[in-house]
Parts: C-alpha cells; sequence; structure tokens
C-alpha cells in the first residue's frame, strides 16, 4: 500500500520504497588463496622482478664451475673459488641485510647488485684473460654483495599482511615454492647456456637478470617496508630469544640439502636433483593453500620428524640397489618435507624478530642455511670417497634428526620468543 503525504498542499501517494540504481557488481574473492595473495595491490609487479632476480641464483654456482673447469682443467680449482664465494656470502648478507633494514630495499639494494655483477664480470674476464689463480677467488668474493631477494621479497609480504597469519602462511609458502623452482631451472638453464654458446654466457646472462630483476623490485617502492628510525641502538637478531635455536636449526637442516647434493650426483648424476626439488616445489604449494595450525613449533617438531623419516627412502633404495626409477621416486617424496619445514621455521623467524629487523632477521636464517649446505657437502663428499655412496645417504638422514633434535631441545626457548601473539 502506498504512503500518503503532502506536497504542495496538496494530498499526494508516495511509493513506500524508491527502487536503487544497479551498481557495479562486487567480485566474490577466489577461493585459491594464492589468487588472492597476487591479488594484492603492487604484488604481482614485485613478485616478477623478484623471481628474475632469483633466477641466476641456482645458476652463477653452476656456471662459475662450468666455466673454470673447463678453461683451467680442474674441478678442484672450480669448487674452491665457489665456495670462498658462498664464505664471503655468510660473512657479508647479514651487514647488507641490516644496510636494508636502516636506509630502504631500493637505496641499498640496487648498488649492492651492481658490486655483485661486476664481480660476475670480472670474473669472466679474469677467466677470459687467463688470469692468475687468486684473481678468480678475488672476483666471485666481490658477488658476496647479492642482497638477499627472497628475505625483502617476505619483508614485503609481513609488511602488506601484519595481522592476518592466514595471508603470511600463503605467502611464505609461495616464496618457498619460487625458491625451489629457481634451484630446479637456475642450473638447467646456465648448463644450456654453457654448453650451446661458450663457457662464459651461463654467467653473463645469470649477471644480466639478477640486475634487470632488482631494478624491476625496487622500482615498486609503493610496497615496499617503510623504514623504522632508530632513536637508540638495537641489539641485533641473534639476541632475541629463541633465534639461536632456530639458527641452529636451520644450519641442520642445510646439511640436509648439501649432503644428499652431493651423495646422489655420486651416485646417479646431477639431473635426478631436480625430483627433489620438484617434490619439495608441489609440497610447498599444498602446504600453503592449508589452514595453518596455531602452534607454529609443534608444525617444526612434525615437518622436521616427517624430514627425517622421509631422507631414509633414499638409503633404503641405495641399500637394496634399486632401479634408478625408484631411487627417483624416493628423492621426489624426500622433497616432500622440505617446503613445508622452511616456510614453518621462517615463520618463526619473522615471529622471533623486531619488524625493524625483518630483513637482517631472515638473512641470519639463511646464512645459517648457507653454512650447514657447505657442511653437509663437505661430510657427503668425504664419505662417497671413503665409504662409498650408499653409506653416504645416512649423511642426510642424520642431519635431518640432528635438526628434530636440536628443535625439541630449543623449544622452550622457541615458546618464549618475543611477538609470538603476532
Amino acid at each position: 500500500m502506498p504512503l500518503l503525504a503532502v506536497s504542495g498542499g496538496q494530498l499526494v501517494a508516495a511509493p513506500r520504497s524508491v527502487p536503487l540504481r544497479p551498481g557495479p557488481r562486487r567480485s566474490r574473492p577466489s577461493p585459491n588463496p594464492y589468487l588472492r595473495l597476487l591479488a594484492t595491490p603492487g604484488a604481482r609487479a614485485f613478485t616478477a622482478g623478484n623471481l628474475i632476480a632469483r633466477l641466476p641464483m641456482g645458476m652463477l654456482s653452476v656456471s662459475a664451475v662450468i666455466m673454470i673447469a673447463g678453461s683451467r682443467d680442474s674441478y678442484a680449482l672450480a669448487g674452491a673459488v665457489t665456495a670462498t664465494g658462498l664464505a664471503a656470502t655468510a660473512v657479508v648478507a647479514p651487514f647488507t641485510a641490516r644496510l636494508v633494514d636502516r636506509y630502504g630495499q631500493a637505496r641499498v639494494a640496487v648498488p649492492a647488485t651492481a658490486l655483485a655483477v661486476l664481480g660476475s664480470l670480472a670474473l669472466v674476464l679474469c677467466v677470459h684473460l687467463d688470469a692468475p689463480a687468486w684473481t678468480l677467488f678475488a672476483a666471485y668474493a666481490a658477488t658476496a654483495t647479492t642482497p638477499n631477494t627472497g628475505g625483502m621479497s617476505r619483508a614485503r609480504w609481513a609488511h602488506l599482511h601484519r595481522g592476518d597469519p592466514a595471508a603470511l602462511h600463503t605467502a611464505n609458502s609461495f616464496e618457498q615454492a619460487a625458491d625451489e623452482l629457481c634451484f630446479m631451472l637456475g642450473p638447467v638453464l646456465a648448463a644450456t647456456l654453457c654448453g650451446a654458446l661458450f663457457p662464459e654466457a651461463g654467467t653473463l646472462v645469470g649477471a644480466a637478470l639478477l640486475m634487470t630483476g632488482v631494478l624491476v623490485f625496487a622500482a615498486q617502492r609503493a610496497t615496499e617496508p617503510p623504514v623504522t628510525p632508530r632513536t637508540k641502538a638495537v641489539a641485533s637478531p641473534l639476541r632475541a630469544p629463541g633465534m639461536p635455536a632456530l639458527l641452529a636449526v636451520f644450519l641442520a637442516t642445510g646439511a640436509v640439502f648439501g649432503a644428499l647434493e652431493v651423495v646422489s650426483i655420486a651416485h646417479a648424476g646431477g639431473a635426478i636433483l631436480a625430483l627433489q626439488a620438484a617434490g619439495s616445489c608441489v609440497a610447498g604449494l599444498v602446504y600453503g593453500s592449508l589452514r595453518p595450525a596455531r602452534d607454529v613449533h609443534l608444525r617444526l617438531l612434525l615437518c622436521l620428524a616427517g624430514m627425517t623419516g622421509l631422507m631414509s627412502l633414499p638409503l633404503l633404495a641405495a641399500a637394496g640397489s634399486a632401479a634408478l626409477p625408484v631411487l627417483a621416486l624416493c628423492l621426489l617424496l624426500a622433497g616432500a618435507a622440505t617446503a613445508p619445514t622452511m616456510v614453518t621455521g621462517m615463520t618463526l623467524v619473522q615471529r622471533s624478530t623486531r619488524p625493524e629487523q625483518l630483513n637482517e632477521g631472515m638473512t641470519l636464517a639463511v646464512t645459517a642455511l648457507l653454512g650447514g649446505v657447505a657442511a653437509g657437502a663437505a661430510t657427503g663428499g668425504w664419505l662417497v670417497e671413503h665409504v662409498g655412496t650408499v653409506p653416504g645417504y645416512a649423511a642426510p638422514m642424520s642431519a635431518a634428526a640432528l635438526a628434530l633434535a636440536v628443535a625439541g631441545a630449543g623449544q622452550r626457548a622457541l615458546n618464549r620468543a618475543p611477538g609470538q601473539a603476532r
């Protein structure tokens, strides 16, 4: 029934409601957590730049080995040069990350990358001109200023999704899967370029991709975390409660990767390692699509227990003289616990680190991981040479068990970590 109203001295009938003009429909959020993640304003642009910059992560060391070994006919020299670069990175990377936290990603990452690229170009020049061996060490050590692009990307996600643990869990899983993808594609691309073109091609292309990717990434200023002015000296993230135990877990986890890589190359060739990275990549994407449990420390223990159990599969396959396809399947399954473990560990690092020191905290974790990779590779190589590849597969399983023991022993310290409620 219409309503009666007075208009201009006359009684008129007015409708009960005025029809609304149709407006634009709001699109429903995608049920896929990764599509929702990449729908964040500015996310696709900085992710594209970061992926370009991260691909050389799996290219440059392989390219250097191929280039130096082919020129000097010495894998020992090539390995020593790359090991020196790894050691230099372990020392320099935390200081670079501290500068990033203090002055901003764009202001530090671009010049630091330029210095690293100059080091790569100097290495190519020294190899091409047959310069003395010490120049190779000096040139490759200069690449240690390469910024931790994965850490900077994770810092952006933490800034954009602060207060949203589910979105941050998906972001960390996405970043870990991206790491695994780069480690799968990088060595293949490097070997192809060095073999199909010329030995220096892998290093040159890797340096170009690194510089291009960092420039694209740094240009996305809208998503860059703001710099927090420091009015007083702040203690290193190393002193945060729970951080030493976490870094010890990363160190032992890195030994898993280093030992598994060397032993698998000696036992079945390097191509089979791509399956381990593939298993980790897929597992990371699946893990990121699941709702995370609230107890992150328990999650870490479960992931490490799973990794310890799955790392026994390659040992059992090798001990049983299984065919290569069986070993390949075992490596694929062994990789399934890698990404969830890394994602959970990085989540704990983010919670244990002050927001204004996030890049430094995550870089310390990566540095511990690289140190573990070096130690695991050395241990695996010694076992292969002295006792054989089959017993060598016990090294990654033992390192995973050690990581589990350290995490269990340090759980009390982890529970006292600041920012647990963040």
